[in-house]
């Protein structure tokens, strides 16, 4: 059986696009691997009616509206490879079973590339993240520390300061910061410590301190840091989708990869914030391109006899 579009990807971002492309009546199969960025967190925010949700429990509630729409099916499972040939996309799973497809919706998301700090994973996700706008309300008016390896310090400082007035910069041993840089935030009282950090201290993963090689310490309640971000999958790549300058899948407005019948949605666009409003966001946008793109189809001119 031809099915008209699979998506890849059973977060926010897959998940709305199967929710839409369901109620437009289109067959749709999610493969969902459940191996999630989000799953070192307790709590998703900023998703009105879902402040504070377990991820997991959105996912739940998500899967069974789902489950409503006969046209949509949920495969459990790791997508292995997808090959363009002859107009359809075929899917082969990681079971071995294979799929073809008209449309594929890439919604696999990235992978955080955490700094290279002893026991970072231990408070990642507890009192340790990577975006302001998603906890920095849990740890307004704390003493914070930014810790990153990379050139993005310097705006994420300025980000996280709108939530304390307590702020330091760690950026372990690397010069990533220019002396205008050091400058301006150290007169906004936001001390850089650019010594190598030797290790996190705390309990149950909610950060006491950072002690630094140099035998120094400085005691913080939490942070965030500016992992890297890499491609959860090389399905894209695969493909042929063009890349974006932060190795993201480069879309148009509606989702639209650079190869015909391939769209993309939520963080596996690495394109901007990562939220899953925005996810979810893209997401619908994505499957009505899709719609667009088999209506379209079907309305198609005929060539005629003659020509």
């Amino acid at each position: 059986m031809i099915i008209d579009c699979a998506v890849i990807g059973g977060g926010p971002a897959g998940l709305n696009a199967s929710l839409v492309l369901g109620r437009s009546r289109r067959k749709t199969v999610l493969f969902d691997d459940n191996k999630p960025r989000n799953a070192v967190t307790s709590e998703s925010h900023g998703f009105m009616t879902r402040d504070g949700i377990d991820p997991q429990e959105l996912k739940r509630i998500a899967q069974e509206e789902l489950r409503k729409y006969p046209s949509v099916a949920i495969e459990k499972q790791r997508v292995e490879s997808v090959n363009k040939a002859d107009g359809l996309f075929r899917i082969e799973a990681e079971d071995g079973s294979v799929f073809f497809a008209q449309k594929v919706i890439l919604a696999t998301g990235f992978k955080d590339k955490l700094p290279d700090v002893e026991k970072v994973e231990e408070y990642y996700g507890k009192s340790l993240f990577s975006c302001p706008f998603c906890d920095g309300w849990e740890l307004q008016d704390r003493p914070l520390a930014v810790i990153s390896e990379n050139p993005k310090a310097m705006h994420l400082a300025k980000v996280v300061s709108n939530w304390t007035d307590d702020l330091i910069v760690c950026t372990n041993g690397k010069q990533i910061l220019s002396n205008a840089d050091k400058t301006l935030l150290e007169s906004k009282g936001i001390k850089v410590y650019e010594q190598a950090i030797r290790s996190l201290v705390g309990e149950d993963g909610q950060l006491k301190k950072i002690e630094f090689e140099d035998g120094s310490a400085v005691p913080r309640e939490g942070g965030f840091i500016t992992p890297e971000w890499v491609q959860a999958t090389t399905i894209g790549s695969s493909l042929g989708c063009r890349l974006n300058v932060q190795g993201g899948i480069e879309t148009d407005a509606m989702g639209r990869t650079s190869i015909e019948g391939v769209f993309a949605a939520g963080d596996t666009l690495i394109a901007g914030a990562s939220q899953l409003v925005i996810a979810a966001a893209e997401g619908s946008k994505a499957a009505i391109g899709v719609n667009a793109a088999l209506i379209e189809a079907k309305f198609k001119t005929p060539v005629s006899a003659s020509n």
